[in-house]
């Protein structure tokens, strides 16, 4: 009956026959559903979206670093080409900033011809007893102080278990003064399981005794440990043998108080030529003999049996006198 209403008011508007047809019928009814279909707001979807705050932000950045990269390429066209000599000025500076804190390789003012023209010295220090186990629940670097009881229950000699000689004679190395002077070329540590690791000679060995076992333990278990700073291994587990860490142009002294030769250590080391590595061989074990294979020559430098810090101290000092570092 609406249908038909609104037709018949359509037709009496414009004074025209009624005409019942199919087409205006198909109007009618979809005019009457579009009314009916009018809603107080306005349709879902068409409202403008608002751009969200970190695409904004986002837009602002990159038009940033477009204009830092414009004044960069400016600058550069602009600004002349330095010399190789003021490049090279530059990064010695900046490898001096970025050194690690500890005690340098080399003096800063030395140059890298000055490097490679002077001989150095290399220490490897033999049978040291650094030996990791499961004490308890935790594993542990075994020393006869607070092991004896552990050590004797595994039947051991817990005088064999002396971590503290290898820690006093790496102290006794890397204090001197031929250190700090830049001729220490690296310290190799050979234990008495036969592992072999390497010690820069810029790194800072714990001063007590505890904190260098702990250092020794994080290093036998995950074969290195790194600066804090760089990634840079301080010290590091590497292959064995030890000869295929040294220089060619080198001399590999063994020192044992059982040797034969017994030698006044100035006038061996005066007598060695001046673009010649020294590498010095020292037991760092309370008992026992050091393996002489690989070595070149095997002395001794006293007549009285010294221990491993004692005997380094005493090759520091003469080759200091030698090349005159005070």
């Amino acid at each position: 009956n609406t249908t038909f209403l609104l037709h018949s008011t359509l037709v009496s508007q414009s004074k025209l026959k009624p005409l019942f047809t199919s087409t205006s019928c198909s109007c009618s009814v979809q005019l009457i559903r579009e009314r009916e279909m009018v809603r107080p707001f306005a349709v879902k979807g068409r409202k403008r979206k608002k751009r969200d705050d970190s695409y904004i932000v986002e837009k602002k950045i990159k038009d940033e670093e477009e204009e830092v990269v414009e004044e960069e390429e400016e600058e550069e066209q602009t600004t002349p080409k330095k010399h190789k000599g003021e490049e090279e000025d530059e990064r010695i500076a900046e490898e001096a900033v970025n050194e690690l804190p500890g005690i340098p390789i080399v003096p800063c003012s030395s140059s890298s011809s000055d490097k490679k023209s002077k001989s150095g010295i290399i220490f490897v220090l033999e049978k040291a007893s650094l030996e990791v186990a499961k004490v308890g629940k935790t594993y542990q670097l075994l020393n006869s102080d607070d092991h004896s009881s552990f050590l004797r229950k595994h039947n051991r000699n817990p005088g064999d278990y002396r971590p503290d000689i290898a820690h006093q004679a790496l102290l006794a190395i890397l204090d001197s003064p031929l250190n700090k002077a830049g001729r220490l070329r690296a310290v190799y540590v050979r234990t008495e399981k036969g592992v072999l690791f390497e010690v820069k000679p810029h790194v800072r060995i714990p001063r007590t005794f505890k904190r260098f076992c702990g250092v020794m333990l994080q290093l036998l278990q995950k074969l290195s440990i790194s600066a804090t700073t760089k990634r840079e291994k301080l010290l590091r587990v590497i292959k064995n043998p030890v000869t295929q860490h040294l220089p060619v142009n080198s001399r590999k002294v063994g020192l044992s108080h059982s040797s034969e030769k017994l030698v006044q250590l100035q006038d061996y080391v005066a007598a060695a030529k001046d673009d010649m590595n020294l590498v010095f061989v020292v037991g760092a074990m309370a008992h026992g003999k050091i393996d002489k294979d690989y070595t070149d020559d095997f002395i001794s430098v006293s007549g009285y049996p010294l221990s491993a810090a004692c005997c380094i101290s005493r090759i520091c000092n003469t080759l200091e006198l030698k090349w005159k570092i005070v």
